[in-house]
């Protein structure tokens, strides 16, 4: 047997003879992720069944906040959805600004990812909703999906201006070359070939966005966070409701990564 069949991938994957096959082991990673998205997708069914089926007279608190979670859940995966297209179009409006040859664009471009990236996003939910409105009313949740706009495209804005430049100009030159216009070339040959290294980093803060959602229930916007405030301040059991509502979170970030990976993966060939 050659030395070479005994050897591993930079992956850590090995190759095994067996029945004329190959077996390939799974990374720890996939491991960890499929023990863990296991494991709170099973805890998410047991306690309500263990509620159902238990002893009569027992507490049916993981029953009956149950039924609550589906509003809260398609409320936090729209203002999730929302607030990332905002975000990615704010984020290459700014990323333009900053590549632009017009020094007022660039500096005024720098001075909005400053300012947003400076101010916690928490007080930028109070800020427009509670501070704008005493002068202009805006919605809940479209205050939501612009405050999620606003903070994530800031640091979007880096990430499709490092992607863009990472693209070698000599792409651009030979566009403009075949007759393109600067437009032309930036979302025809430029951008495409710059979304292979943008999407990891989209796919990475749009996880992010799904858990800081838990900030719009100040906004009295009814999301997972606050449904189950909401139950738990009625009934004072804490430690269920919350118990579970930590677990819905996890279950729906563990699934969503999944997502991006996969987008990752497609994108990468």
């Amino acid at each position: 047997m050659k030395d070479s069949d005994n050897q591993e991938t930079l992956h850590g994957v090995s190759n095994f003879p067996l029945a004329g096959a190959s077996v390939r082991l799974v990374p720890p990673q996939h491991w960890a992720w499929n023990i863990v998205v296991l494991g709170s997708f099973a805890l998410l069914v047991y306690l309500p069944a263990k509620d159902m089926f238990g002893a009569p007279g027992g507490t049916k608190d993981y029953l009956a906040l149950l039924p609550l979670l589906p509003k809260g859940i398609g409320i936090t995966l729209a203002v999730t959805v929302c607030g990332s297209v905002s975000a990615i179009l704010m984020g290459l409006l700014i990323a333009f600004g900053k590549l632009s040859s017009h020094r007022g664009v660039q500096v005024a471009s720098s001075i909005y990812t400053e300012i947003l990236r400076g101010i916690p996003l928490l007080v930028l939910l109070f800020y427009i909703y509670y501070a704008l409105g005493q002068y202009l009313h805006i919605p809940a949740f479209a205050s939501a999906v612009l405050g999620f706009g606003l903070c994530y495209g800031a640091y979007m804005a880096d990430v499709f201006r490092a992607g863009i430049e990472a693209i070698p100009k000599e792409q651009g030159e030979a566009a403009r070359s075949l007759g393109m216009t600067p437009r032309q070339a930036m979302f025809k040959i430029i951008l495409p070939q710059a979304m292979r290294t943008i999407v990891p980093a989209i796919g990475n803060q749009t996880l992010g966005m799904v858990k800081d959602t838990s900030l719009v229930s100040i906004l009295a916007i009814t999301d997972i966070l606050r449904v189950g405030n909401e139950y738990a301040t009625k009934h004072f059991n804490y430690f269920e409701t919350y118990t579970y509502i930590a677990l819905t979170y996890l279950f729906l970030t563990l699934l969503l990564s999944r997502l991006v990976l996969t987008l990752e993966n497609r994108m990468r060939f």
